[in-house]
């Protein structure tokens, strides 16, 4: 007689059946493929097929195979949908009503729905909240609210927050991901968001174990390499993972690093030493592990044979293996080589997790657009972090005859608009066409980068930035930048620079930056990074 399936309603809570599989179908609970909310109907009936075969246990969303996730070149164009939200809550119907046991459904939301789909929610990045000084309920309502928007949406599991700990100004990958290089900060902060999304409902993930933080390598493209002793990582990368660990956490994500101190043979992914002698044994965590993307680079081009990184990682110690490219196949060879015990292992531990995510809850509701733009706005007034080189050049610089000059990067550009509208300032946007640039005056530049990753200077062109790097160097200059803070680092910045850190670009930091700069509120945040190049 064929098992009965499971009928699932849209996003909605279920009871789980009994777990009555069979061994294939239990290693089948391990793997974790990509599915894509833009992807084409043929690649969607391909996913529910391999869903209806028992298959698969979980699935993490991506945007699209053009997204960053996938497109490590940057080759590919990407298509944006205006409906995303719409066809993720589709494609989560369909894929659950062919499952014969409820996938869990996972997402990398680490600053909202939105680092995944457009026209959801987005909350401030991870540093961003680290500016935020003694005030740890704010981020306990960002948590929070990305949890409940995930669970709407019908994800029960967000890969975050972050712990690592970005130690090195020249990290491609994690910078504004971070909340800081600060141990105890990255820790107290990380608890917070933790705790805000438990509440909710929502399921969280601590990455990248055992800390991506100290390098200047992407693993999506190579292999990072931290060479530290037990005894250093143990002092500063394992210390928010062992703290949160025993504060409680639902999984640990292992990220692709390679630490030769501790194996010189293995990268993290398929070290037995480091996910089960330091993680299981030593950190004493017996929750889910879930690997990085097994498709990023650091790892999948060191495997040509189809299913055997997925078989090595799983044999190393992790329970689930997201982004899995090669699923019939490595289903195949851990059924081949792996002890039936240890598959059982893996398994009740997933079978936990999918006992509390599909748990009744309340009926929670998700925050009103006007509620998010209130909580987005109280983190923007209580963020703003003053860099001030010459405090007494701050009032020369608000002066009605000073100039605005804005490097604006195409978002609406509220700052300026205000500036203008309410106290008269002239506002101009550099251009790099004009021959002369303002030489002994009284400016106020507002800097908008083109992106918040720092590959090729954050998107600036080159000459638009030595244009900017002139501007600061021939004149007195209140600096407000919207972005990443590891920005300035690129500026040349004088000792006597004023620069106020707005960290994002949202309208609600726009707005805060102008009451700022006219007095009406005072910056309360703190820089949470070091820079190389600019101190105060």
């Amino acid at each position: 007689m064929a098992k009965k399936r499971w009928k699932p309603m849209a996003n909605k809570p279920h009871t789980l059946p009994e777990p009555d599989l069979t061994l294939e179908e239990k290693v089948g609970q391990l793997f974790m493929p990509a599915v894509f909310i833009n992807d084409s109907e043929e690649e969607v009936q391909k996913m529910e097929q391999l869903i209806s075969a028992g298959k698969v246990g979980s699935i993490c969303f991506f945007h699209s195979r053009a997204s960053a996730a996938t497109n490590f070149e940057g080759k590919k164009k990407i298509v944006y949908n205006e409906q995303s939200l719409e066809r993720l809550k589709g494609l989560i119907e369909r894929y659950q009503k062919v499952a014969k046991i409820p996938l869990l459904v996972a997402i990398d939301a680490e600053w909202g729905l939105a680092m995944r789909i457009e026209n959801t929610p987005q909350y401030p990045y991870a540093i961003t909240l680290g500016a935020l000084q003694d005030n740890l309920a704010l981020i306990q309502e960002v948590g929070r609210a990305i949890g409940l928007d995930c669970r709407e949406a019908g994800i029960h599991w967000n890969l975050a927050p972050v712990v690592d700990i970005n130690n090195n100004p020249e990290n491609p990958v994690i910078g504004y991901r971070s909340f800081g290089d600060d141990k105890s900060m990255v820790l107290q902060k990380a608890k917070a968001f933790v705790d805000g999304m438990a509440s909710s409902g929502t399921l969280n993930s601590i990455k990248h174990f055992p800390g991506h933080g100290d390098t200047a390598t992407d693993s999506h493209l190579g292999l990072p390499v931290i060479d530290k002793s037990l005894d250093d990582l143990l002092v500063n990368e394992l210390f928010p993972f062992q703290k949160l660990i025993k504060h409680g956490v639902d999984s640990v994500m292992v990220g692709h690093l390679s630490l030769p101190q501790l194996d010189a043979h293995n990268p993290s992914t398929t070290s037995p030493i480091i996910i089960q002698e330091l993680l299981r044994k030593q950190l004493g965590f017996n929750g889910v592990v879930i690997s990085d993307a097994l498709n990023m680079h650091a790892v999948s081009k060191a495997y040509s044979e189809k299913g055997k990184l997925e078989c090595e990682a799983f044999l190393a110690g992790l329970d689930v293996l997201c982004f899995s490219e090669h699923v019939e196949e490595g289903i195949q060879q851990i059924l081949k080589t792996a002890a039936p015990e240890r598959i059982e292992a893996s398994f009740q531990r997933i079978w936990k997790l999918k006992e509390r995510a599909f748990a009744p809850t309340p009926d929670l509701k998700t925050l009103t657009p006007q509620q998010q733009s209130e909580l987005n706005g109280s983190v923007a007034e209580n963020t703003l972090t003053e860099l001030y080189g010459n405090p007494d050049g701050i009032l020369v610089c608000k002066q009605e005859d000073a100039l605005h000059i804005t490097v604006n990067n195409t978002k609406p550009n509220l700052f300026a608009q205000q500036l203008e509208n309410q106290l008269g300032l002239s506002s101009v946007e550099l251009e790099l066409k004009k021959k002369e640039l303002p030489r002994n005056k009284k400016v106020v530049l507002s800097i908008f980068p083109p992106a918040v990753k720092p590959k090729d200077h954050f998107g600036f062109d080159p000459k638009l930035l030595e244009a900017i790097q002139q501007i600061i160097a021939n004149n007195n200059v209140l600096l407000y930048l919207f972005g990443n803070p590891y920005v300035l680092d690129l500026l040349a910045l004088k000792p006597s620079s004023n620069v106020v850190v707005v960290y994002q670009d949202f309208p609600e930091f726009q707005e805060a930056a102008f009451k700022h700069f006219d007095n009406q509120i005072s910056a309360k945040g703190k820089l949470p990074i070091a820079l190389k190049t600019f101190t105060v």
